[in-house]
């Protein structure tokens, strides 16, 4: 075989790939929820319900806007839901919050999901991100003024 020949071309496997960066946990926003999903949570195919992981969103959502309104909040919008890759049992699931609007009677949060996965090898994936809307609420259900700092 001479050099030139195309069997002695370097194949995809044999040239040195960039491992990308591994991902780290948020520093920059709130830590609001860590669970373990259980084989219950499953679905036929072994991965976690979507339905589990969006309730789970929504408690983690739901702990800055009843800080800032002192009080009981209802969900009244899921603006936005991305479900980015598959959540498998025994992933550690992070849910991380930041407030991106306050207004009159609602607060308005962006959640997202961080899978630690593989004890062994550890990695770190975001599973889901989404944006929801909650509305301070009084005994009665009826919409409440969010107290001003």
């Amino acid at each position: 075989m001479s050099p030139n020949s195309p069997d002695t071309h370097p194949t995809a496997a044999s040239v040195p790939q960039a491992t990308p960066s591994p991902l780290a946990l948020p520093t920059d926003r709130e830590l609001v929820l860590r669970v373990m999903p259980m084989p219950a949570d499953a679905n036929g195919n072994g991965d976690i319900f979507g339905g589990w992981i969006m309730a789970q969103v929504d408690l983690a959502g739901a702990v800055l806007p009843m800080r800032i309104s002192r009080g009981r909040v209802a969900t009244v919008a899921v603006n936005q839901f991305i479900f980015k890759q598959a959540v498998s049992v025994g992933d550690l699931l992070s849910f991380y919050a930041h407030v991106t609007r306050v207004g009159n009677t609602s607060v308005s949060v962006h959640v997202d999901v961080f899978a630690e996965r593989n004890p062994a090898n550890p990695q770190i994936v975001k599973v889901t991100d989404a944006d929801l809307t909650y509305v301070a609420i009084d005994r009665e259900g009826k919409p409440r003024p969010v107290p001003k700092p």
